[in-house]
């Protein structure tokens, strides 16, 4: 018995032991908050407050100890996001993941971004303030890096430190222009469409911005071959651990639709959910100078950002940015091409990439005077005809780092449109909104023109030379509105209106969401920081309804089971809102899957058809498609009959409703959006099932849907969940009025700590449609903060 009691204390002492050496552990992975510390490099003792949901406010002599302050305390909440970012254009993923990683690391090495990233810090001036305070937040980072405690991730994953510099900027700004871009998953499927159908089978498509009828105003051969590089190319960018950028809504209110006669500023960037979240937000202030910006990891100026006296924002412009050349090799030499001119050698360039635990992978790329070619880095295109990327972002001079810090130091609406112009790829509209009362956009990116008849949504030949670019256009003719007459400006991703008579090609997005935005501005001359707050957490469509009239309007209503009456009942009574106690948007999204499945994956097949719903293609059509009674989709090209319109929106219908039976149960009332649109903030490591509770946010019951202003967004699948992708990545209401009281949210937190109260302190604030304050007040912020004292190291 003695023997028992003291094995039972010895083990009491060991978990005792463990519990309190693991709450030691944890304790000291916490982000510091407050007391002293030494940073190298100081001129001048630098505070930083950290207010009630952890945003940092450093105050300054100067601005280049405030930005070494940033670099320092974003390092300390956000250094696995960084080192992430940084990994994935040069290639380095499977350094710290494995052979897993070895796609995305063959593709994004291959494309050009890290050598369009040597090319313009080559041509850098080291002298200019945009360099130096870069250089100031760099050496913020690698001083945590050195001195700061090791992130739970870099332990459990392996992850040697490397000190951060220039090129790692660079790369950054050179994947989220990527991500950008559309065209690398778009141009291949239509290609294949019109090889194998022709061009018929284009024309409900809307490839020619038919459909685009809510535009923002401007005041002034080898069938099957093409599609592999689009799903190539979606895969990666869906299971990178870094989201990608995919739209946003943005308007500013000028001081004539306001009630206190003075700006108000929104803005919600789209992009893909991810834990932690996109943005860190961080105020600055010096004698001189201040912002409040939301900072992308690793990037030393904000990509959007307001202070006392102006405020900009971004949304995806969605332009045309990515064309893709056939090239045809010299017969019996593949180290040739044609061009218009003769044959020339490809370029070459050999690259290692390292992977964890085995050899490491030698690879050989070729380009074209074109780009990069793709067969060597997607998989499936080996020894198949050449295809060569040709991208703005790597072709162009790449100002980006001038630019940004241009936007985030502006002196003027005039200053403010310098620096915007000096973006070449990605193409955004840059929002902004000032003190002054002046509003505006400016569509950013480098513009062009092919010859006349040339279609840029399709694989171009690149022998000849008649495809290729002929013009690159001035920033003037860029798509614009300086205070335009209507009080207001805004962008939701749809296509700008013609310039001079030339509709620029892109990859706009549905009408659904400006619609909604102009509906709602166009007649209401009162907007207060409330009113926007409401109308930016919007979940009603106003394209929904039509759309369910046209389906109602294919379905022999007098021969329904119980259950399909019920449902149409609801649908008929539907006012387009996306609620989580909605029933309606689980009916018309179901069926709405069923529609798109029984009308085109006959002809697509099943794989093609599973990309093209996750396109912004499968969006633009659905409202115009079913309105087209002679549409050639409708017939089932596997079967011996010709179905209409009319069989195959039926058929979907009573399929859908089965399907939610056998989901949901057969009381219609009980099928509630809430129950099949969920979303969860997925942390890389996440994915392990034992580390999911640690690193994950959710799953939580989610408002909203694609297309709405609360642009809570998923791809369709045949099981009836709507797992949701992504949607605002911030709301941001500036108003002029009550500048030191504007608001803001994040989806999750402030921080990537695991145990840091920031982690998630906002993820529930976020889904009910709240805000927080910025805060700008001193005294203000020094009553709700805690006290970090960043003193020069002697």
């Amino acid at each position: 018995m003695r023997k028992i009691k003291k094995i039972l204390l010895v083990l009491l002492v060991l978990i005792v032991a463990v519990g309190i050496g693991l709450f030691a552990y944890i304790f000291h992975l916490k982000p510091k908050y407050d007391g002293e510390l030494e940073l190298k490099n100081l001129h001048k003792e630098t505070t930083v407050y950290f207010d009630d949901f952890g945003v940092p406010h450093i105050y300054a002599d100067s601005e280049k100890d405030a930005m070494t302050a940033l670099g320092y305390v974003h390092a300390q909440e956000r250094l696995w996001q960084m080192e992430l970012l940084r990994r994935i254009a040069p290639g380095r993923l499977s350094e710290i993941f494995g052979s897993v990683a070895l796609k995305n690391d063959t593709f994004f090495s291959g494309i050009g971004i890290e050598e369009a990233s040597d090319k313009a810090i080559s041509k850098l001036d080291k002298n200019s303030q945009s360099y130096q305070l870069a250089m100031a937040y760099l050496d913020g980072i690698n001083q945590y890096l050195e001195e700061g405690t090791t992130p739970l991730e870099f332990t459990l994953v392996g992850v040697k430190k490397e000190k951060f510099t220039i090129k790692d900027i660079y790369n950054i700004f050179g994947y989220m222009s990527f991500s950008f871009a559309m065209a690398q998953k778009t141009d291949p499927f239509l290609t294949d469409i019109r090889s194998k159908y022709g061009g018929a089978y284009l024309k409900d498509l809307g490839i020619e911005g038919e459909f685009n009828t809510t535009q923002i105003k401007s005041s002034k051969e080898n069938l099957g071959e093409y599609t592999s590089i689009a799903k190539s190319v979606a895969a990666l960018l869906d299971k990178s651990p870094i989201p990608p950028f995919v739209g946003s809504n943005s308007w500013v209110v000028g001081p004539h639709k306001t009630k206190s006669g003075k700006v108000i500023f929104a803005n919600d960037p789209h992009i893909g959910f991810s834990q932690p979240g996109t943005w860190y937000e961080a105020h600055l202030v010096t004698p001189k100078y201040e912002i409040y910006g939301c900072y992308l990891a690793g990037t030393p100026f904000p990509l959007l950002a307001h202070n006392r006296d102006y405020a900009y924002g971004l949304t995806m412009f969605e332009n045309d940015d990515i064309d893709f050349y056939q090239e045809t090799n010299k017969k019996g030499d593949p180290d040739q091409y044609q061009t218009p001119t003769g044959f020339s050698n490809y370029e070459t360039i050999k690259k290692t990439i390292k992977v964890k635990d085995t050899s490491d992978v030698v690879l050989t790329f070729k380009s074209s005077r074109h780009g990069p070619v793709m067969n060597d880095v997607l998989e499936h295109l080996e020894g198949k005809n050449p295809i060569a990327m040709s991208w703005v972002y790597t072709q162009q001079p790449i100002q980006i780092l001038d630019a940004i810090y241009g936007l985030s130091h502006a002196k003027s609406k005039d200053d403010f449109r310098k620096a915007v112009q000096l973006v070449a790829a990605p193409g955004l509209n840059v929002m902004y909104g000032d003190a002054k009362g002046n509003v505006a956009w400016w569509a950013t990116g480098k513009l062009y023109k092919h010859n006349k008849g040339v279609n840029s949504f399709f694989i171009l030949d690149g022998a000849s030379g008649k495809d290729d670019i002929t013009e690159y256009l001035d920033f003037s003719k860029n798509p614009s509105a300086e205070n335009p007459k209507w009080g207001y400006v805004y962008s939701a991703n749809n296509q700008p209106e013609a310039v001079d008579g030339y509709l620029y090609p892109g990859y706009y997005l549905p009408e659904d969401r400006a619609k909604r935005i102009s509906g709602l501005l166009d007649p209401k001359s009162d907007w207060d920081k409330e009113t926007i707050s409401k109308m930016i957490y919007d979940n009603t469509s106003a394209v929904v309804p039509g759309t369910v009239e046209s389906l109602i309007a294919n379905v022999n209503t007098n021969s329904l089971s119980a259950e399909e009456k019920q449902a149409i009942t609801v649908l008929k009574s539907w006012k387009g809102s996306h609620n989580v106690a909605d029933v309606a948007p689980t009916i018309y999204n179901k069926w709405i899957y069923l529609y798109l499945k029984n009308t085109f994956e006959d002809e697509m097949g099943e794989d093609n058809f599973n990309l093209f719903v996750g396109m912004h293609l499968a969006k633009q059509i659905i409202a115009k498609q079913i309105k087209n009674e002679n549409s050639v989709w409708w017939d089932n090209i596997k079967t011996n009959t010709k179905e209409t319109r009319s069989d195959i929106v039926s058929k979907s219908f009573h399929e859908a409703i089965a399907a939610l039976q056998k989901q949901l149960g057969n009381q219609v009332s009980d099928w509630n959006w809430g129950k099949v649109h969920t979303v969860e903030h997925e942390h890389p490591l996440g994915k392990i099932g034992a580390l999911r509770k640690l690193f994950n946010v959710g799953p939580f019951a989610d408002p909203g849907s694609n297309e709405v202003i609360n642009n809570q967004f998923f791809s369709f699948s045949s099981d009836g969940k709507y797992d949701v992708k992504g949607g605002p990545s911030t709301r941001r209401i500036v108003d002029f009025s009550d500048i030191e009281n504007s608001w803001s949210i994040l989806p999750t937190g402030q921080s990537g700590n695991q145990f840091s109260k920031h982690y998630n302190d906002q993820a529930e604030m976020y889904n009910a449609g709240k805000f927080r304050k910025m805060k700008m007040n001193k005294e203000e912020i020094i009553k709700t903060s805690t006290k970090l004292v960043l003193k020069p190291r002697k």
